[in-house]
């Protein structure tokens, strides 16, 4: 590449600074290999090196009579979309595509091809603008207008033109790698998504909540196929349910019920073999059922754990057009429906297992209950009635008296245990004050009655209400935590913190017994309970315990305050 020192019969020079900018800017463009990334650097350095207000850069059609694209720089967006549709390469726009030779205008009102500015286009004056040619051909344009002081002058000319001519290697070299990073893109993709498949199966091997599960599935299935839309069916008695979808799909489909007996789907169920339906009006059921509308083609495979149907997953049409699904995508969605029938199944054992150790830790509860009512309140309202009953067949008035006082007082510890009793299954404080308040309350009864030293950390205002999950949740685990410190830590000191933690609520309650050993942590109702009650509002527990003490640690999604 070669250019004069001088510009023209003025003989204007291009000074040192300019063309130690110019090469940095050769340097800098021919290492983008992203096209987009490389028009906005040449844009900003036009604009730098020039002087220029506003730079664009015009692609020509692919017949060389106009412009299919046109990027712009030093317009902010709003202007941008006040200004409405990009220019299509007339006026004097235009001469450039017909003449490919530099211009350089004082006026470019004056031109006689000037059409004039749309509405909203900023006043544009000086102008100029040089061709991009490659090998040869006419590429595109760029276009200065608006030089800060003054007119373009040949300088400027000649910088524009190295710039014209660095952008056309540039865009050669950055084609030449699109196109071979295209070409290797293909040659792996079998590869990619052989190993999406076992990337996907621990994704699924990792979850146990069903609903995530399925969203997993529904996700990462379309995704493996470029599917418009893909939908997982599961067998419930003789009817195969829309249990989730991702991509295209309208609402309402969620939850459709197909016939296993008449359904294409029942039929690729109960045969265990999947289709490829090439023209939806074979389908039996129409897909829009489904909330699928139109579609032009669809695979369904089985879904299978140890020779049990579990159900179907059912994908629909490519993105934006694409081919019709092959046999390679076929293999794809069976040995992904492989993985996700196992993680369907592992799923519901792990809720069917909650749910049993729900129900234990509730029945555990209610015995508890009604122990504590037998053995303390209904003995001590026996004792209190044999009492005054005594009482009142001895005759004895002073009898009488003393029994009656002593009645009193054990009526008033019965209705200090009942009150104990009822605040322990809902304290009032938690409905009528928040968790705060009640967790007060909660701490000051505990340490009263076990003789514990509790050091609280809430960094929750006094008055801050949570939702009411979430302050139960909170509630109930602190709760069983002391209660378990209480009743088996042997312990001296607490430790209760409560905060926010990058939009989740941090509850951590320490003590300094002699812990517990694992085996049995895992048999404990409390321990199955809090865990339950965390699960339920999408939050984790961990608990950790040594001969030095024990740790919970439970953290539970949580909006911000507004």
């Amino acid at each position: 590449m070669a250019f004069a020192m001088t510009g023209g019969a003025s003989g204007q020079r291009l000074d040192e600074k300019r063309l130690r900018g110019l090469l940095d800017a050769g340097r800098a463009l021919v290492e983008h290999l992203d096209l987009e990334s490389l028009l906005d650097e040449l844009l900003e350095v036009a604009r730098e090196l020039t002087g220029a207000r506003y730079a664009a850069i015009g692609v020509l059609d692919e017949r060389r009579r106009g412009l299919a694209e046109f990027r712009a720089a030093g317009i902010d967006p709003e202007l941008h979309r006040l200004i409405g549709d990009p220019p299509q390469g007339r006026g004097v726009l235009g001469v450039l595509i017909d003449d490919r030779r530099p211009l350089r205008l004082a006026d470019v009102s004056g031109h006689p091809a000037s059409y004039g500015f749309p509405p909203h286009h900023p006043r544009m004056r000086t102008f100029l603008g040089v061709p991009i040619l490659m090998r040869g051909e006419a590429w595109g344009n760029l276009y200065l207008a608006e030089k800060e002081g003054g007119e373009f002058d040949e300088a400027d000319e000649q910088v524009a033109t190295v710039l014209a001519e660095w952008a056309s290697v540039a865009i050669g070299n950055a084609r030449l790698y699109e196109h071979v990073e295209s070409r290797r893109a293909e040659l792996e993709r079998t590869v990619l998504r052989l190993e999406a498949t076992t990337a996907i199966a621990r994704a699924l091997g990792g979850e146990t909540s069903l609903e995530r599960v399925l969203e997993l599935i529904v996700k990462r299935g379309r995704a493996l196929l470029d599917a418009r839309t893909l939908v997982i069916m599961l067998l419930e008695d003789d009817e195969l349910v829309a249990s989730a979808a991702a991509g295209e799909v309208a609402e309402g489909g969620r939850g459709a019920r197909l016939p296993l007996a008449g359904s294409t789907s029942g039929e690729v169920l109960r045969s265990g073999r999947p289709r490829l339906i090439r023209d939806p009006a074979r389908l039996r059921v129409p897909p829009e059922r489904l909330g699928v509308r139109q579609p032009r083609f669809a695979l369904i495979v089985p879904m299978t754990f140890r020779g049990r149907a579990v159900g179907v997953l059912a994908a629909f049409d490519r993105l934006g057009d694409g081919p019709v699904f092959d046999s390679d995508d076929e293999s794809l969605l069976v040995s992904f429906a492989a993985s996700a029938a196992t993680a369907v199944a592992t799923a519901r054992s792990v809720e069917e297992a909650r749910l049993r150790d729900s129900i234990a830790a509730a029945e555990q509860e209610r015995r508890r209950w009604a122990r504590e009512l037998h053995d303390e309140t209904l003995q001590a309202l026996a004792a209190l009635q044999i009492l005054v009953s005594s009482a009142r067949k001895a005759g004895d008035p002073a009898a009488m008296a003393a029994a009656l006082e002593q009645a009193a007082e054990q009526i008033a510890q019965e209705i200090q245990s009942l009150r104990t009793l009822i605040t322990e299954l809902r304290p009032a404080a938690l409905d009528e004050y928040g968790i705060v308040p009640a967790l007060d309350n909660l701490t000051e009864r505990v340490a009263a009655v076990n003789g514990l030293a509790i050091e609280k950390h809430v960094e929750l205002g006094p008055d801050e209400r949570l939702d009411g999950d979430l302050e139960t949740t909170v509630y109930r685990v602190v709760q069983e935590a002391l209660t378990n410190v209480a009743k088996h830590a042997r312990a001296e000191n607490v430790h209760i913190s409560i905060g926010r933690r990058d939009g989740r609520l941090e509850v951590i309650v320490e003590d300094d017994g002699h812990g517990f050993a694992p085996h049995t942590a895992q048999q404990g109702f409390g321990l199955v309970g809090m865990r339950e009650r965390v699960s339920i509002v999408g939050g984790t527990l961990e608990v950790r315990s040594s001969p030095t003490g024990t740790r919970v640690h439970a953290l539970i999604p949580v909006p911000e305050p507004a």
